[in-house]
């Protein structure tokens, strides 16, 4: 018996024009960049704030080099944005479906209401041959479902086809991550869709990008594994950082050791405060929910424990900063630095930083937050704590000043002109971002997780001289 596939091949389109359903941080850099790779896009949501604003040049998070890539795309005319699923469906060849599926409240499993809804809205609109291609973070199975979920609500039935397309973008380097990805994964279920999308990333593909071309579960499966596996680093070195406090050892130096074994490598062995954001938390949560649901849950069980070893080195750094300030924080001013889960963002979604001076608020002290792009969004979050306009604002009259995202101008800042500003000089390292040795030299008393209270002596005894006393290395 012949192959269909084989005795027809659909049509593919060679430039196709392109939706982008979802205009929040993932989807607006898909769209802007797509565009700037020469192709015509039209951005698509449901808030009608975001078009105005990204159609007026302004893109509504903070990410570096985004708005200027903004504006090369609309002044090119081959972006637009929309609010119009009728004009979406009508315009596009390849439409990707951006929109977020965050925790569910009351669960740890993936919120995909937002999802269905795109693919649904699309579906029941689109009435010639097109591809839609999911690239949200989703559980297994969920492309299978969809795939359904389409040929009973498009009019063409199965010839509407689904596909998957994973993002591996990381915050604050969007632009470079999505026009020049370390990889490609595409999972399709014909090879028609292969090949649409092989059209839709050809500028990318043209730079020999690795392309990885998988079924629908795999490529859903990527993501997931990839962001729990970052997971695992970095809650590995921060267990390895409770037992250094627990013995004398310096995770900062047992981290280096490791990492020069080619085997494990130095990236994400990064010890601190630990991970936080709009991904990796509720991904690897998501994904042992999911687990458990297909009978398999004993294989990523382990990720309970990452979660909660990530979620101690909040608490822990708590401690450390109730430690310098004398065992109770009640009325001790201290200086928050920083707001956002990670530099170069203003995403403070599970953001250890605010976590901790959120705890520190419940206890009594006297918390003021600075961050260079966060504040605005930390005080939605937590309206009652206190928010400076300036370094030099947050930490002057501070009696402890925590470093709790490693913003640049925080970790060049000159300890002796902020030693002049604070009550007592008095610092929580909570990223290892800080050179010890610097402050310590002007004066302050230095903490971070896993690193000893202070240098410890060593003695070298050598016959033919007296002793000599250095500090240990």
């Amino acid at each position: 018996m012949n192959n269909p596939e084989t005795t027809f091949q659909p049509p593919i389109v060679e430039h196709p024009r392109m939706t982008v359903i979802g205009t929040g941080y993932l989807g607006a850099t898909h769209a802007i960049c797509m565009a700037i790779l020469g192709f015509d896009v039209l951005g698509v949501d449901v808030d009608q704030r975001k078009i105005d604003q990204l159609s007026m040049g302004i893109v509504p998070f903070f990410e570096p080099g985004l708005p200027e890539q903004l504006a090369l795309a609309l002044a090119s005319g081959r972006l637009r944005f929309t609010t119009s699923f009728d004009e979406a469906a009508e315009f596009g060849d390849v439409h990707y479906i951006c929109v977020g599926t965050p925790q569910a409240p009351g669960s740890e499993a993936a919120d995909l209401t937002y999802v269905d809804a795109a693919f649904t809205a699309l579906a029941g609109r689109i009435t010639r041959k097109a591809l839609l291609v999911g690239k949200s973070t989703v559980p297994i199975g969920t492309a299978q479902r969809l795939t359904a979920l389409v040929a009973e609500t498009s009019p063409l039935g199965t010839e509407l086809e689904v596909a998957w397309n994973p993002e591996f973008l990381r915050e604050g380097f969007a632009v470079q991550d999505t026009l020049h990805p370390d990889r490609l994964v595409f999972g399709v279920a014909s090879s028609w869709a292969e090949r649409q999308l092989r059209a839709a990333f050809r500028p990318i593909l043209e730079e020999d990008t690795p392309l990885v071309v998988a079924d629908l579960a795999t490529a859903e499966l990527v993501k997931v594994a990839a962001n729990s596996f970052l997971a695992t680093k970095i809650s590995y070195i921060n267990a390895m950082a409770e037992v250094c406090e627990a013995t004398g050892a310096d995770v900062n130096l047992l981290a280096l050791a490791l990492g020069y074994d080619a085997r494990i490598g130095s990236r994400f062995l990064k010890p601190g405060l630990g991970f936080g954001g709009g991904c990796l938390p509720k991904d690897i949560r998501a994904f042992k929910f999911r687990a458990e649901q297909l009978g398999v849950g004993q294989a990523v069980a382990f990720l309970g424990e990452v979660d909660a070893i990530n979620l101690r080195r909040r608490s822990r750094t708590v401690d450390l900063i109730r430690e310098l300030a004398g065992g109770d924080l009640t009325g001790v001013r201290v200086a928050a630095l920083g707001a956002a889960f990670k530099p170069n963002s203003d995403d403070v979604r599970d953001a250890p930083a605010l976590d901790v001076a959120r705890m520190l608020y419940l206890e009594g002290a006297s918390v003021v937050v600075f961050d260079p792009e966060a504040n605005e969004n930390a005080h939605r979050v937590y309206p009652d704590l206190d928010y400076a306009d300036s370094l030099t604002e947050a930490v002057t009259g501070a009696h402890v000043v925590a470093l709790l995202t490693e913003w640049e101008q925080f970790t060049a800042a000159d300890p002796t002109v902020l030693g002049r500003l604070v009550a007592s000089k008095n610092v929580v390292d909570g990223r290892h971002a800080l050179d010890a040795d610097r402050y310590r030299a002007a004066g302050w008393e230095y903490r971070a997780l896993g690193r000893p209270a202070a240098p410890e002596t060593v003695v070298l005894a050598d016959h033919a001289r007296d002793s000599v006393v250095l500090p240990a290395l």
